[in-house]
Formats: C-alpha cells, sequence, structure tokens
C-alpha cells in the first residue's frame, strides 16, 4: 500500500499511527533526505506533495511525503483531480504518500473514490464515554502495548477516569509505568485512583451543567479541566457530541416520534439505553436553545483552532451557551 489516508478527531492516535508508518518507511540514517510534512500553508502543497512521492529516494529505505490537514476529502478542483489521477497509479513501490485530515472525506468525491481505489482510508475516533465495552478493551490494549498489568477492576478504573482521551491514557500509562517499575504484581485500582486524574466524567459534568444554564458550575468545571491539561479542542468537541445528540433527541420527541428505536438510530446512539438518561437531560431545556448552542460552538472551535486565547475563549462562550440554555423563569 503506497497511499495512506488518516482522518478522525483523535489527533494524538493519529499522530501516533503516523509516527509508526515513519519508522516502518524511512531509514534513520536518511530520514533528512526521505522524509517531509507538508502542512496546508504551504502554496501548492499538494502539487509539491505528488511530485515529492515521485521522486527516487536516497539511500536506504522508502520515501514519505506526509500532506497534514488536507482538504482534499472535502473539495477538489478539476485540475488537482486530474494530476491525482496520472499520479497515483504510478506511484513507485519505494514511495509512501500520507494525507490526514480531522474532516470525514466526502464519499461522493471523485478525489475520495479514487483514494479509496489506490490507498487505505482510516477513521480515528474518540470514543464516548458510554462505549464501556471498547473503552475498556482500548485501555487494555494500550496497557499491554506500554507494558502495565493492570488488575480487571484498575482497567475499568482507568476506563471511567480517562473515558476516550488517548492522549490523556497513554500519559497515565507511562505515569503507572514508572509507578511499577520492579513491582512483580499488577497495578489494582487504589493506585489508579490514587495516582489517575478523571476527566471523562467530568467532561460529561460540564456539558450538563451548561445545558441546565449552570454558568458558575460550568465555568469552574472547565477552568479545573483546562488546569488538568485538557486541551480547549477537546472540550469543545465533546461538547458538541453531547449538544448535537441533545439536539435530534429533543426535536424528534417535540415531533412526536414515540418510537425509542427510530430515535436512538437518529440520535446514532449505540446504546439504545442511554435514551431514557437523554430524555430526563433534554426535559429541562428548549428546542431553540438548543439550536441556538450549535453555531455558538461552532463559533468556539473556530476561534481555538485560531490560536484564540483557551481559557477567555472558553468562558466567553460557555457564559453564551448558558444563557440559552437557561430554563424560563
Amino acid at each position: 500500500m503506497a497511499v495512506y489516508f488518516y482522518w478522525g478527531e483523535d489527533d494524538f492516535a493519529i499522530a501516533q499511527a503516523v509516527k509508526i508508518l515513519r519508522q516502518q518507511t524511512v531509514d534513520p540514517n536518511w530520514e533528512s533526505f526521505n522524509y517531509e510534512k507538508i502542512s496546508p500553508e504551504q502554496p501548492d502543497g499538494v502539487q509539491q506533495a505528488l511530485n515529492q512521492v515521485m521522486t527516487p529516494p536516497f539511500g536506504v529505505g522508502k520515501r514519505l511525503v506526509w500532506l497534514s490537514e488536507t482538504t482534499l476529502g472535502q473539495r477538489c478542483s478539476e485540475a488537482l483531480l486530474a494530476e491525482l489521477e496520472q499520479t497515483l497509479p504510478k506511484l513507485p513501490e519505494t514511495s509512501v504518500l500520507l494525507l490526514t485530515s480531522a474532516s470525514k472525506p466526502d464519499g461522493r468525491l471523485k478525489s475520495t473514490k479514487l483514494l479509496q481505489k489506490y490507498g487505505e482510508i482510516r477513521e480515528f475516533a474518540l470514543l464516548p464515554p458510554w462505549k464501556t465495552t471498547d473503552l475498556l478493551k482500548q485501555v487494555q490494549q494500550a496497557a499491554q502495548a506500554v507494558g502495565v498489568n493492570l488488575t480487571p477492576t484498575a482497567a475499568e478504573q482507568l476506563a471511567i477516569a480517562v473515558g476516550g482521551n488517548t492522549r490523556q491514557l497513554h500519559s497515565e500509562l507511562e505515569k503507572l509505568r514508572l509507578y511499577s517499575t520492579g513491582q512483580k504484581q499488577a497495578i489494582d485500582e487504589a493506585t489508579v485512583a490514587q495516582l489517575v486524574t478523571t476527566t471523562s466524567q467530568s467532561t460529561i459534568q460540564l456539558a450538563q451543567a451548561i445545558c441546565q444554564g449552570k454558568t458558575a458550575i460550568a465555568l469552574d468545571l472547565a477552568a479545573d479541566l483546562l488546569r488538568q491539561n485538557e486541551p480547549a479542542l477537546v472540550l469543545t468537541r465533546s461538547l458538541v457530541t453531547s449538544f448535537r445528540t441533545w439536539l435530534w433527541v429533543k426535536l424528534l420527541l417535540e415531533t412526536g416520534e414515540r418510537d425509542e428505536r427510530a430515535i436512538a438510530t437518529a440520535a446514532e446512539l449505540s446504546n439504545p439505553k442511554r435514551l431514557y438518561f437523554l430524555k430526563q437531560e433534554v426535559s429541562q431545556v428548549s428546542l431553540d436553545g438548543l439550536l441556538q448552542a450549535l453555531p455558538i460552538l461552532l463559533e468556539l472551535d473556530a476561534s481555538l483552532k485560531r490560536s484564540a486565547d483557551e481559557l477567555i475563549t472558553l468562558q466567553t462562550k460557555i457564559v453564551e451557551l448558558c444563557e440559552v440554555c437557561r430554563p424560563p423563569r
């Protein structure tokens, strides 16, 4: 396989996958000659990447060209499409083209279909906190990779603590590995509770506080999460997921839908039993409030991506969100 497209919200997992691909592809002694990362700010970045990937590598190993944060999965001009059609079928076996993006590639585009034909498209999604089985499996796999021996209850405790945050998961596992150096027994749940910082539950609590219009509580939770080194963009993505789910549930209930299976399908709930709790969560917030919340969250996401101050921006938008979500008196 000479073409890879990695996409998804789990930027840490993507970074780890890129690292592995780089180690498998490029000889470290020839890395400065055979590895190039092209950022989206570079003019004619796609053409530059296609030209580079067609160049034979120097010395030993293969050439890796990484086109980061590409928009080829969302839009592609006829000129670029023509270059892709000409280049991808002729990629030499000694070169690898890697594309990454936070956004899902549009399967209707010719460029996406072309990448699917000649390469591998792989998703890196953040697991939501209610997918407990998948979260536990993720913890167990990561612990095995790092070399940390956890008891079953300790693994469950760690999954609850970090949720789908793979960056924090690996950070906490590294901490546990250093702590247990020289010990033969498995790390138990008491040790996890003592050493691991819990963030997933606080993220859920933040969304719920905003939905209930509790400004002071929401601001405290947000400040605490930032102090725990939780990236503001990760918090924003979690909020977007929660509010989008609430909006679907509220909208369908307001339109008279009573089929819980239909509601669960529309809201993309992997566990239909969660609908019972979602109904309670949206009971006090208006449909109009949820509709107004999503544009505010999109503004928050855009501001953070433009390197705005995390704390000030997050606090400002949380106040706005609480105002539109606060139940009428």
